[in-house]
């Protein structure tokens, strides 16, 4: 599972924040929006637009005695509020503010990002005729940060809260002739609803949601090009809001990863790039001039917008002349298949 770790995270967070990476950017004022698996109830009220359930179908040549293991990942969409003490620090005498500056940083209101794994289980293909339920529970709960003068006075507070999530992965193998089974992942929201907006909704919400799977003594099929005679079988597998795609080394087919982004077999982070900028569509070369290119003031916001927002911030400002014309571009070779 570690080597889909890596391609996993990246589909985790694209889109988390885009370009210019500030809460004020007008791109940044709708976020969360691939692979969100929402209320059911929220989701009837508003037809398919926002689906409460996501479902994966795919293809393992096994025995009845291979297994596959399989992991659900999404973010939990954490509220992060800015409270100014009026003395004490306790709550009570706490007022929420939009912004504060406590030893010369700014902090500001937002929503951050909690991540999330559900660890299904790993199961023997011919014990999934009967589909296995597991639950996902996740309560609500809390955090507080105090902020404090470089005197040690408490000046403030940044409060931390999510809300709770419900819902159930089912798993499910279907034989289809010998050697070859269909394997059904289901991931359904079943939190209820109070019939708040689209944004408080989000608080509620499966963002960003993929599975992973690993098989043992067993392998996957391409789902974006099966061999013949696994097309029909291919071609009758229905996947909703999710691409299953094999994911490792080239020529390996022991893990998938089904991903709200549409992606090839065998996906790439390119190894020249510094590290994750979550804004896939654009250039990292361009993302990081653009950001060494911001004012003072951009880049305090930037910073104060959110913590993997400071992280880019820093990453850039700490690179070498040589590391920036590393980006500048690449010649690799390809191996052409011949007839």
């Amino acid at each position: 599972m570690d080597v889909v770790k890596k391609i996993a995270d990246a589909v985790l967070y694209e889109g988390y924040i885009l370009w210019p990476y500030r809460k004020s950017a007008r791109k940044n004022q709708q976020r969360w929006t691939f692979g969100g698996v929402y209320p059911r109830a929220y989701s009837e009220a508003r037809g398919e637009d926002d689906p409460w359930l996501m479902q994966t179908q795919c293809l393992v040549e096994g025995d009845e005695g291979s297994t596959i293991e399989v992991k659900v990942r999404f973010l939990h969409v954490t509220e992060r509020k800015v409270g100014k003490s009026a003395g004490g620090g306790e709550s009570e005498h706490r007022e929420f503010v939009d912004e504060l500056r406590v030893g010369g940083e700014l902090y500001i209101p937002w929503d951050e990002a909690t991540e999330r794994e559900i660890a299904v289980g790993r199961f023997a293909l011919s014990d999934l005729e009967m589909p296995m339920r597991v639950a996902i529970d996740i309560p609500g709960g809390s955090t507080e940060e105090p902020l404090s003068e470089p005197g040690g006075e408490v000046a403030g507070v940044v409060v931390r809260s999510w809300r709770t999530l419900c819902g159930t992965v089912e798993v499910e193998a279907e034989p289809l002739r010998e050697g070859v089974f269909k394997v059904t992942v289901a991931i359904t929201n079943t939190t209820p609803w109070g019939g708040e907006d689209r944004g408080s909704t989000l608080r509620q919400t499966f963002a960003s949601t993929h599975t992973a799977m690993e098989a043992e003594g067993g392998e996957f099929v391409s789902m974006t090009d099966p061999a013949e005679e696994f097309r029909e079988f291919a071609e009758g597998c229905g996947n909703l809001r999710t691409w299953p795609v094999l994911v490792g080394e080239e020529g390996d087919r022991r893990m998938m990863l089904s991903s709200p982004i549409i992606l090839s077999d065998y996906p790439q982070i390119a190894p020249e790039s510094p590290g994750d900028m979550f804004d896939g569509g654009e250039i990292d070369q361009l993302l990081i001039l653009n950001i060494l290119t911001l004012t003072d003031e951009e880049k305090e916001e930037m910073r104060a917008s959110d913590p993997k927002a400071r992280e880019i911030l820093e990453r850039c400002e700490s690179l070498s002349p040589e590391e920036l014309m590393n980006l500048h571009g690449a010649i690799r070779e390809f191996k052409m298949a011949r007839d």
